[in-house]
């Protein structure tokens, strides 16, 4: 059979069965990957189940309105943190991808992880490549259906699992699963947890790779990113060409004949169906099987490995290339140098990040007292939210206005004295008095010192506010 016709072959089983099956492959590059896939999907899954103290180590509390992440605590206030990791994470993208082409597709993306956790499974109950083909192609029968309804339990089970691990990152997973188990679980909760478990079985079980393919948006854009130094997979075509197998091969001993033995393995074990040796393609996601199983079958015929190998098109057109050419770069200095600085911007602000957050608001129902015996009284609200990980203690002070005292009173027993929680939010009432005949004006400006008692880097906070009286006199009385 030509190459040819093993690739007509190869798509007409994928029209016939819906889908593509990848053979299975061994090599260093396959082993890669699959720690990857075991690193990464072990991250994924037992990170929720870390505890931290009391809580859990990452929890996304949006109805607290507190993201933690290990010892630190984010509030909403500190939103311009959250758009700086993005903006590394998509930079940190786009330099890899200068230096080593679609890496992270091959490698990191969830989708080709939670794709090859399908793949293994679906392996482990149908069969190999071969057996799967001959599966989907023949009538249905009871060992069939056993098989299929297998698959489809493992698959089903594990994007339930994926889903309730996602949402558990946003509420603590043990009262997640207890509801789970007992089927108690609150009406968004459920949704959330169908909602992701149908994304997971659809891209990773159905489209797989229909994602990559047709739906991911950086195969598309991913060409403004390479270079003629950028890695990617790529065939030797001046040590491969002219191809030729089995007999043919035999037969034409005294004529030219590359390297490659055109098996067509390379086409069968690409996870999205194309043939590296027509060039470089879009679809292709750096997955490094066809490099594996060519150097399979280079040992097996007893010649040099990298028919198929990471490479370079400067390489390829016969310049000589070498480490520090693929590094010193301008495009990949540049990428580099943004993002050392966005790094350091990010971790400038996650060290001199405020330890807490001051709000005075005035009692807006009445602007002011008058007591029998001539006090003007105002009352404010003062509420403190404590961003350190420690319990705080808090020193609070009256200025600007002279003459004036204070009394302090907790309405929601939060906050004891001016203490407050890690993580929390603690208000106390300050009713702050002055005689009416020290008043200068109808409002005067008074300030709020709040500083911090505990801690390495104690940390102080002024905030203003207005202070309402009766209109002064000019005899010095009041009305």
């Amino acid at each position: 059979m030509t190459i040819t016709e093993n690739i007509a072959a190869q798509r007409s089983a994928a029209i016939y069965s819906e889908k593509i099956f990848p053979r299975e492959v061994r090599g260093r590059f396959q082993s890669l990957r699959s720690i990857c896939v075991y690193l990464l999907l072990g991250a994924y899954y037992l990170l929720p189940w870390v505890q931290w103290g009391e809580r859990q180590a990452v929890l996304f509390d949006l109805p607290a309105r507190k993201f933690h992440i290990f010892m630190l605590t984010f509030w909403p206030q500190d939103f311009y943190l959250l758009s700086l990791l993005l903006i590394m994470a998509g930079i940190a993208l786009f330099f890899f991808t200068a230096i080593a082409g679609r890496v992270w597709c091959g490698y990191a993306c969830p989708q080709t992880v939670w794709t090859e956790i399908f793949i293994w499974m679906e392996r482990w109950v149908e069969g190999s490549r071969a057996q799967q083909i001959k599966l989907a192609s023949s009538p249905w029968t009871f060992n069939k259906l056993r098989k299929r309804i297998i698959k489809q339990v493992l698959w089903v089970s594990f994007a339930l699992l994926t889903g309730l691990t996602f949402v558990g990152y946003f509420m603590p997973i043990r009262q997640l699963l207890l509801d789970a188990a007992t089927f108690e679980l609150a009406g968004w909760s459920l949704f959330w947890v169908l909602f992701y478990s149908f994304a997971t079985y659809g891209n990773a079980g159905f489209l797989r790779e229909q994602v990559c393919k047709y739906m991911c948006p950086y195969a598309r854009f991913q060409s403004a990113m390479f270079d003629r130094d950028t890695l990617i997979v790529a065939y030797d075509q001046n040590r491969g060409e002219p191809r030729s197998r089995g007999k043919k091969r035999k037969q034409t001993a005294a004529a030219p004949k590359g390297d490659c033995v055109d098996c067509g393995l390379c086409v069968q074990v690409c996870p999205t169906g194309i043939d590296i040796r027509e060039g470089l393609q879009y679809e292709c996601i750096a997955c490094a099987a066809c490099i594996d199983v060519c150097n399979n079958v280079m040992d097996s015929v007893a010649q040099p490995r990298d028919l198929i190998r990471y490479s370079t098109e400067a390489v390829d057109s016969g310049q000589q290339s070498r480490l520090p050419q693929l590094l010193l770069r301008p495009r990949v200095l540049t990428y580099a140098v943004i993002l050392m600085a966005l790094i350091a911007a990010f971790g400038s602000a996650l060290l001199l990040r405020a330890t807490m957050q001051v709000d005075v608001l005035r009692d807006r129902n009445t602007f002011y007292r008058m007591t029998s015996q001539g006090i003007v009284e105002n009352t404010f609200q003062i509420r403190i939210m404590n961003k350190s990980q420690i319990e705080q203690r808090y020193h609070i002070a009256i200025h600007e206005l002279t003459g004036a005292s204070v009394s302090w009173s907790s309405p929601h027993k939060n906050i004891a004295s001016a203490a407050v929680a890690p993580g929390e939010i603690g208000d106390l009432i300050a009713t702050v008095s002055i005689p009416a005949d020290r008043l200068n004006s109808r409002a005067q400006k008074i300030s709020f010192m709040i500083s911090e008692t505990l801690g390495p880097r104690p940390t102080s906070i002024a905030e203003e506010s207005r202070f309402w009286g009766p209109t002064p006199q000019a005899d010095g009385g009041t009305r």
